[in-house]
């Protein structure tokens, strides 16, 4: 269910707050009520966000130790921030949670989604890995159950649903300097401002120009006028209603006023911030938007 999906991803949100600043556990209660909140207003499974975070809270030594004897080479604190705390979180819907509400094969398959679309490139393999060894320990349960229904995720690649996203390179000048609006999620990134375009009937006829305008300006409070357009990428993602996406997003390279910026609604943000360009090589990007950034950067050093 999306609501049920949405909970694993909040509760992913504040036990990675939580671990990634080293807090006492008497601030996760806080930490998730923030969370619910500023990205999921209204979200029916709250309690099922509480009882993943909770229930990780209890059990986290006896399920750490599990990570460590199913992942040897891999000492707890050598795993990432996010992929430790995914693998906490599939640990505990496959051990501790009532098989009737979470099977098994649902808790490992959702902790490979969370891994894909918030960890590195090799951690939906890493966490596949140990949640597998872990399974087969338990004697695979569920193994031989049917799927009740056939997930729209199964459909070949040439017949997955679209989404077209619009993303910038948004620049302003202040003088001699070049500055470069970025905005971070909460899992520690600082990445280009982008959303979705002609997924609405109202605009459904808007270029990728016109859609990306229009996000910049409803992310980042700023009008963009766009200079030219400096990349293409697609990649598959999931969607918790609708299967396997094909994402493609169309990046431009635009020009706005040095104003101070005023951070959207966006789920996942929680900054929006201008860097000089010659402060944004040490920062902590995405793999897949270094190429556009970079390209970015090139253009504008030559102006």
């Amino acid at each position: 269910m999306a609501n049920r999906h949405l909970a694993r991803s909040i509760a992913l949100q504040t036990l990675f707050e939580w671990d990634f600043r080293s807090m006492p556990d008497n601030e996760l209660d806080a930490i998730e009520k923030r969370d619910i909140a500023e990205f999921a207003p209204g979200i029916e499974e709250d309690s099922f966000v509480h009882k993943i975070i909770s229930g990780v809270e209890k059990k986290r030594k006896q399920i750490d130790d599990i990570i460590s004897k199913a992942a040897p080479e891999w000492p707890i604190e050598r795993i990432s921030v996010i992929d430790r705390n995914v693998l906490r979180i599939g640990l505990f819907e496959l051990l501790f949670s009532d098989r009737k509400e979470v099977p098994a094969k649902v808790a490992i398959n959702e902790a490979i989604e969370l891994a894909k679309t918030y960890g590195g490139d090799a951690s939906g393999k890493f966490v596949n890995g140990v949640l597998g060894s872990v399974y087969k320990e338990l004697g695979e349960p569920g193994k031989d159950e049917k799927p009740k229904k056939k997930r729209p995720a199964d459909v070949p690649y040439e017949k997955m649903p679209i989404q077209k996203l619009g993303g910038a390179v948004v620049y302003a000048r202040d003088g001699d300097d070049i500055f470069v609006a970025l905005v971070h999620d909460v899992f520690g990134h600082w990445t280009l401002s982008k959303g979705k375009i002609a997924d609405r009937p109202e605009i459904s006829s808007e270029s990728p120009e016109e859609g990306t305008i229009r996000e910049i300006k409803e992310e980042l409070g700023v009008d963009m006028k766009i200079k030219e357009e400096i990349g293409k990428n697609e990649y598959i993602a999931s969607d918790p209603e609708k299967g396997k996406l094909r994402k493609q997003v169309h990046y431009f390279l635009g020009e706005a006023q040095f104003i101070p910026l005023k951070l959207g609604t966006s789920g996942g943000l929680d900054d929006a911030r201008w860097f000089k360009l010659r402060d944004i090589a040490n920062l902590n990007f995405y793999p897949d938007t270094l190429p556009i950034i970079t390209k970015a950067v090139n253009i504008l050093l030559k102006k």
